[in-house]
């Protein structure tokens, strides 16, 4: 669009809210589009002010706000009929070396043993309410195998709040490490926000459950290819006051720590109306 504009397009099919992750990447794809590429992305803090809206696609503001020596920094907002839906600044980096060290990756059964989610949801389908069975079941971008699949039935109660989960995209699209680490910020958005929900026996379909992604933020630590199996590990070190806090790491299938995310979220019941 130019002059610090660009265009999301609309998700084929897409109905109802938008997926926060979308937004996210097409936010950073906007900003790194801004900065050279010797320059990769190694950080976003992004806020979601509003539901987006699958009924039209989204513009995106970029701000130069800032191009050093090592780092430059930009500022996104994104809009649907000009109303801001979510703000964001991003960080990009000139790649240097420097001092090195990481937490290990979970012991955790390799992804080949297990199930796939998508085979998990299709066996329970029936069980499942029938305005919500066509979301449940639906084909997404990237497979997912958890290593210990949640009850999606019952008021399964876990605590601490642990979850991992491995994950890859479907297909493949190349060698543009610029477009493996929007797509991760992409897939970043899944799974994450549950974790908070683990101890207290509910799950999206729980009637009177409301939840919504509040804050969502990311550091990319190093290489990785998204259609590699990789490992998300997540906890949730605390909820309260109608809010829930998650942490993820994610590891490559040989152990190195690529990235790491936190996001707060709405998590409450509904009032019931007198």
């Amino acid at each position: 669009m130019g002059d610090g504009w660009y265009l999301g397009m609309r998700k084929p099919g897409g109905v109802g809210r938008v997926f926060g992750g979308q937004v996210i990447a097409q936010a950073l794809a906007a900003a790194q589009d801004t900065v050279g590429s010797e320059r990769i992305a190694h950080s976003l803090h992004a806020y979601f002010m509003r539901a987006g809206d699958e009924n039209y696609e989204i513009t995106f503001r970029v701000e130069r706000d800032f191009d050093g020596g090592s780092f430059s920094t930009r500022r996104i907002i994104a809009l649907q009929k000009d109303r801001p839906i979510l703000n964001m600044a991003a960080s990009f980096q000139k790649l240097e070396a420097g001092f090195e060290h990481q937490i290990d990756m979970p012991d955790v059964p390799p992804p080949e043993s297990l199930e796939p989610e998508n085979e998990l949801r299709k066996r329970i389908v029936d069980s499942i309410p029938v305005e919500h069975r066509e979301n449940f079941v639906r084909e997404r971008p990237f497979e997912h195998r958890p290593c210990n699949p949640r009850d999606w039935l019952g008021g399964e109660i876990r605590n601490p709040a642990i979850q991992n989960i491995w994950f890859k995209l479907r297909g493949s699209i190349g060698d543009d490490k610029a477009m493996h680490r929007s797509m991760l910020v992409y897939a970043s958005d899944s799974w994450l926000l549950g974790t908070c929900t683990l101890p207290h026996g509910v799950r999206w379909e729980t009637p009177g459950f409301v939840s919504a992604s509040l804050d969502h933020a990311v550091w990319l630590h190093d290489d990785f290819r998204v259609d590699e199996w990789l490992l998300y590990s997540c906890d949730s070190p605390w909820a309260g006051r109608g809010r829930g806090f998650n942490r993820g790491s994610i590891y490559t299938r040989d152990g190195r720590l690529v990235a790491t995310c936190a996001q707060e979220g709405l998590i409450r019941m509904r009032e019931p109306k007198q």
